[in-house]
């Protein structure tokens, strides 16, 4: 872990590392352009020449489509838009008091697998997950009589773990798919694979199931049996400290739900089942608008448009809770909800704008397609051409995850060489995809360069005074195997069953 840290420490930001590698492809690109460097796609016709970046012809090429490259790039209008959406749901407080909910008064024996299978369907909070789940699921904890700690490091395990599973979609779908689009479309005719949102779905849907059991397991069998009692004193003063004006706060409020919250949850769901009704009897409707070519379900304008409609969905339902509980008293109150959501979102625009510029040149030096071809070849001479080669590409990226913690930032690093190179060998862009959310999960828990890790230390200090950061990851690496195997079986699943991963998303070209 020492190693990890003081490795993980050097590196730059993302921006700065991006940067970097913008200029080392350009570089690259040059030179294979000076030596006259071609590339050809197996089953085209065509034979492509790698362009340099430094050339006359490159720096007209890049000032030309500097703006176009990071305005049209697919993640970000759909990122900033779920961001939005999600961003009025959160701060009028129904995805916390939908969390509290399903743990307040859950049976003591069932406490550790609502938890875990709440946590894993977190990704729809983004990073307020982490900040919401594991102390509600502490509390939760201390309520019923079970150890507080458990609940603390299980929910927080599980949040990383199981971050990109569930039933729920959010920015971080949307996010992966845009980075996706534009590396399949490397590829000659790439950009016609299946890259909306919901592409990975099934999977993570069905990966969140098992992952809950796994993780409620290993809470309640391996963890919580193996782990000390909370100080009573340590406790008693963190309590005094959390409190207002000296009165220690009431745990017991914390973890449950009033009842007007109740019934703006509620007023909430019902409204938006309303909305759902009506959106699927259109699409079911024949000769509807909302159908595809030739009437067909899928693919059709409600999976491509996706977005926009789970984006009406979480207004409702933010703006139905708010006015319920009076988070929202005014019209201009949600409109002020989704821009300070996208106010939050500046470093990501900021890093899209550096990584819009690498994969578009990854596309137009031909460079990204020389590699995805190069890769191709290396995986078939290996014979990695099936599902052990996913495993491989599965296991570079949790080593990759220790060092680079940001998600976007990752995928954007491989999934250029990937993507291409997985589709040349007969997979679609929705496996390597599916593959990267497993490792891009399964170890951001340990690693060091974490900052939640040490948020979860100094909480976990108030239950246990004398706890070091070797503690905290020392409980945590007990999920991290179990979790692996478990995400890779349901993957294995899939693939050996040829299970469509989403809809309209299989797994071979």
């Amino acid at each position: 872990m020492g190693v990890i840290e003081r490795a993980g420490n050097k590196l730059p930001h993302p921006v700065l590392l991006f940067v970097g590698l913008f200029l080392i492809i350009g570089a690259v690109s040059t030179v294979l352009a000076a030596t006259g460097a071609t590339v050809q796609v197996p089953g085209q016709d065509e034979t492509l020449q790698v362009k340099g970046l430094f050339t006359g012809e490159g720096v007209r090429w890049l000032l030309e489509n500097f703006i176009p490259n990071f305005t049209g790039f697919p993640s970000l209008g759909t990122v900033l838009l779920m961001m939005a959406a999600v961003g009025v749901a959160e701060k009028t407080g129904l995805l916390e008091t939908a969390v509290r909910a399903s743990i307040a008064r859950a049976p003591k024996r069932l406490l550790p697998y609502l938890v875990a299978f709440v946590a894993c369907q977190a990704h729809l909070m983004s990073d307020v997950a982490i900040l919401v789940i594991p102390p509600l699921a502490a509390l939760a904890f201390k309520n019923a009589g079970r150890n507080p700690i458990a609940g603390l490091i299980g929910g927080f395990a599980c949040v990383c773990a199981g971050y990109a599973a569930g039933f729920s979609i959010g920015a971080l779908d949307a996010l992966y798919t845009g980075i996706t689009h534009q590396a399949a479309a490397v590829l000659p005719g790439g950009d016609s694979a299946p890259t909306h949102i919901l592409i990975n779905y099934f999977y993570t849907a069905a990966a969140s199931c098992v992952l809950a059991l796994i993780g409620g397991f290993l809470i309640a069998r391996v963890l919580e049996p193996r782990l000390p009692q909370p100080d009573p004193a340590a406790e008693a003063l963190a309590e005094s400290a959390d409190g207002v004006d000296g009165h220690p706060q009431d745990d017991d409020a914390s973890v449950t739900v009033t009842a007007r919250q109740r019934t703006g949850l509620i007023r909430s769901g019902l409204a938006v089942l309303l909305y759902a009704a009506v959106v699927v009897t259109c699409w079911l409707l024949p000769g509807s608008p909302l159908r595809g070519e030739g009437g067909a379900l899928v693919p059709s304008p409600v999976l491509s448009g996706i977005v926009p409609l789970l984006f009406v969905a979480f207004v409702i339902a933010g703006v139905v809770y708010g006015r319920t509980v009076g988070t929202i008293e005014r019209a201009d109150d949600a409109p002020r909800m989704m821009a300070e959501s996208i106010t939050g979102m500046s470093g990501y625009i900021v890093l899209i704008l550096v990584i819009s510029q690498v994969i578009g040149v990854f596309d137009w030096s031909n460079v990204g397609t020389l590699l995805a071809v190069n890769g191709a070849e290396m995986l078939e001479s290996a014979g990695l051409t099936g599902f052990t080669g996913l495993v491989l590409f599965v296991l570079l990226v949790c080593v990759l995850n220790l060092f680079v913690t940001s998600g976007s930032a990752l995928w954007s690093l491989v999934a250029p060489v990937f993507v291409p190179a997985f589709m040349l060998i007969g997979m679609e862009p929705a496996i390597t995809q599916a593959a990267f959310r497993i490792g891009d999960s399964a170890t951001q828990m340990i690693t060091p360069l974490n900052p939640y890790v040490f948020l979860m230390l100094l909480i976990l200090r108030r239950y246990e005074p004398g706890a070091q950061l070797g503690t905290v990851l020392s409980r945590l690496s007990v999920f991290v195997v179990p979790f692996l195997i478990a995400w890779l079986a349901v993957l294995g699943l899939f693939y050996g069953l040829d299970l469509p991963l989403g809809p309209g998303a299989d797994i071979h070209r």
